[in-house]
């Protein structure tokens, strides 16, 4: 296993850096230039499939979704700019897609990309509802999280070849490892969080939502409802972003926090 490592930091070359917020000390080894070119093909890619179901700017919902979006990354780059981080969102070209599916279930890609399944609007609720998982789902995008994931499933499903590499010997598989690690494809399975990452995404999304102009005390009821939806085969946003006691818990220990961030629109 060593030796494995050993290979995959000659081959991805790594970096150290820390997650906004928390400060948390990362190791991504894969070059994040990289997966801004991965993330643009997978997503093109799901769009393409799902062209079908892709609805409308013209509805309600989906306007809704654009104008969360836009709100939240325009908070994000207030918040990077403030912090001296910009370089971390650089390449990023926001997209927000509403999607005709009763999963619940949202997503971001590297490079903003973004997707929100119509199952969700009803949990949801309204747009401080939407703006809670928005700002989470685009906080695991701006820590990196998928790259730390995409990079341990290299190591441990296909022994330590870099993302080029397998890309081009195994590209269905290493599409399918891509896509499970940002939670687009519930069909395959998805790479679950950690609740380190978790619980920096809730963080980082509050303060996001926050600066967008969303009440992060709407962060508390969304959860709960979320818990109390159970464990339904559709609930794939649930299933791998854990919604129990300890989390609702933490987020209200943190509202102090993300509260001095908020101003009403």
């Amino acid at each position: 296993m060593k030796k494995i490592f050993f290979i995959a930091l000659i081959t991805f070359g790594f970096s150290c850096s820390k997650v906004p917020v928390t400060g948390r000390k990362q190791l991504n080894l894969l070059p994040e230039s990289m997966m801004l070119q991965t993330s643009l093909s997978s997503y093109n890619d799901f769009l393409s499939k799902n062209k079908n179901k892709t609805v409308s700017v013209g509805n309600p919902e989906a306007a809704m979704v654009q104008r969360v979006g836009k709100n939240i990354a325009a908070a994000v780059t207030r918040y990077m700019k403030q912090k001296g981080l910009i370089k971390r969102i650089k390449g990023y070209k926001w997209e927000f897609n509403l999607i005709d599916d009763k999963t619940v279930n949202a997503w971001c890609m590297p490079g903003g990309k973004v997707v929100v399944y119509t199952g969700l609007l009803p949990v949801s609720q309204d747009e401080a509802g939407l703006a809670v998982v928005m700002g989470h789902e685009i906080a695991h995008a701006i820590a990196r999280h998928g790259n730390e994931r995409m990079s341990q499933g290299l190591l441990v499903q296909m022994g330590g070849l870099g993302l080029a590499v397998a890309l081009s010997q195994k590209p269905k598989e290493t599409q399918n490892l891509f896509m499970q690690s940002y939670g687009a494809a519930s069909t395959l399975g998805v790479l679950k969080y950690s609740r380190t990452h978790e619980s920096e995404a809730d963080k980082m999304g509050l303060i996001f939502m926050a600066m967008a102009g969303y009440n992060p005390q709407s962060a508390v009821s969304f959860w709960e409802r979320m818990a109390k939806q159970g464990g339904g085969a559709s609930l794939e946003l649930l299933s791998t972003h854990p919604s129990d006691e300890t989390r609702i818990k933490d987020i209200k220990a943190y509202l102090p926090q993300a509260t001095k961030y908020y101003t009403k629109k």
